[in-house]
């Protein structure tokens, strides 16, 4: 049997073929659930003061904000669990009953949030539901980002890193798709209309990418590498990947915070910070913002491109030095304004691509295709949790407590050092290999 590594991924002395038709249609249909995902977390964020009115009303608009905010945290909290459990399913069951599955979920929470009758209708049981819907989607979540990661490597091993790129790419389209539905509803509509049901538009909408979502993975078949191990799986899957690959699972998730603590700064407090606290226009925050969403896309696809070429561990930490190094330079300009914004996002995205592009195809390289998803799962939603999760409220905390503006960048700092630090703790793809080699050894005399 092949090895369930990609060892070209770590030393780049292999030629990598193409991606054929049949592999491109089954990558691109595996990183549709992370666009969606995506496209619901940032529309909750820019119509985060209308839902608060709606369904958590105060005399404290302060309070009623807190209270939005609190559901959003909610989300991640249970991200984890959902993790855990959907990665254990598909690590037993198949990758493909667990992408429909979560797709259907996510898709119908997100319709009933659209639909859901608010506080003036339903009293506290409209508050209590729409925690209940964000929990839902949530615990999916939790399992379908790494589910596809897990998917689109399986089905293009020796094209790993550019499997994985796309996957991250789609992130990116679904951030740019909630920007546009976001720019349309606010133009059309008036502010009244915008704030009593321009923001259920913005949500149906999702729900509508969601089924046309679920009715391109219908017809989905089942990882190749999965149907390899001929029912040979472990019976428990998330004990497996903590018994034997405990130290796996804590350096790639503390590798991964590059990741996971700029995407927590860029989407999480950077769009409010530029207007609120920095004084820029809305309109060249968008625009800069979105320079950044355009160039990051094509960058980290260059970059998983890259990686199936040359070590992509390489190219992650390359891109973590440079962030360690430049952070503090780059908010020292936005907040005195010395250089134009979009300059420094453009200069940001090319950077960050590095590591956008590679660390999902990284994380994938630590784990053998018996326990894969369980442990890309845990790796990818403890780092989430951690650096994502709370990178909006220390930074603001940082702003408070040094008086900076430019304190931010400390967090940023953090992170990227973090990362590069870890990564060195990461098995070499020597052993690697062997590791996946001796697995296949003990499928085949199962």
């Amino acid at each position: 049997m092949e090895t369930t590594r990609n060892p070209a991924g770590e030393f780049g002395l292999a030629q990598s073929p193409g991606l054929t038709r049949s592999q491109w249609k089954m990558i691109l249909i595996a990183s549709l659930g992370g666009s969606l995902e995506f496209y619901d977390f940032i529309v909750y964020g820019f119509f985060a003061h209308h839902i608060a009115a709606q369904f958590f009303p105060n005399a404290s608009s302060l309070l009623s904000m807190l209270a939005a905010f609190s559901v959003l945290a909610i989300g991640y909290v249970i991200r984890p669990l959902g993790g855990i459990v959907l990665s254990s399913w598909g690590d037993r069951y198949g990758r493909r009953p667990v992408f429909l599955g979560s797709i259907v979920v996510v898709t119908s929470a997100t319709i009933c949030l659209g639909l859901l009758p608010n506080f003036q209708s339903w009293g506290i049981t409209a508050s209590i539901a729409l925690i209940v819907l964000r929990m839902l989607q949530g615990f999916c979540v939790g399992g379908e980002m790494p589910g596809a990661i897990t998917y689109a490597v399986e089905a293009a091993p020796q094209r790993a890193g550019l499997a994985a790129g796309i996957i991250i790419c789609a992130v990116n389209v679904g951030v740019l798709l909630a920007t546009i539905v976001n720019l349309v509803i606010q133009s059309a509509l008036s502010s009244a209309d915008a704030a009593a049901y321009g923001w259920r538009v913005a949500f149906l909408f999702g729900g509508l990418c969601g089924i046309v979502s679920y009715w391109m993975r219908r017809n989905l078949d089942e990882s190749p590498e999965f149907r390899k191990m001929h029912g040979a799986v472990i019976r428990q899957p998330f004990r497996e990947t903590l018994r034997h690959h405990g130290k796996s699972v804590a350096a790639a998730a503390l590798t991964i915070a590059v990741m996971a603590g700029v995407n927590g700064i860029l989407y999480g407090h950077m769009p409010a910070y530029l207007v609120q606290q920095l004084h820029y226009a809305p309109r060249t925050a968008a625009v800069a913002q979105n320079a950044y969403l355009i160039v990051s896309s094509f960058g980290l696809l260059a970059a998983g491109w890259l990686g199936d070429k040359v070590p992509r561990r390489y190219l992650l930490r390359a891109s973590a030095a440079l962030l360690v190094v430049l952070s503090y330079p780059f908010y020292q300009a936005l907040v005195g304004h010395t250089v134009n914004p979009v300059v420094l996002f453009i200069l940001a995205g090319v950077v960050f691509s590095l590591a956008s592009g590679t660390w999902a195809s990284v994380l994938a390289d630590q784990f053998p295709v018996q326990v894969r998803f369980s442990g890309i799962a845990l790796s990818y939603n403890a780092s989430v949790l951690v650096f994502s999760g709370f990178a909006p409220l220390l930074a603001t905390m940082l702003i408070r407590e040094t008086g900076s503006l430019a304190a931010p960048a400390y967090f940023v700092i953090g992170a990227c050092g973090i990362a590069l630090l870890a990564s060195f703790a990461l098995p070499d793809g020597r052993s690697a290999s062997r590791d996946g080699l001796r697995a296949d050894r003990v499928l085949a005399e199962r």
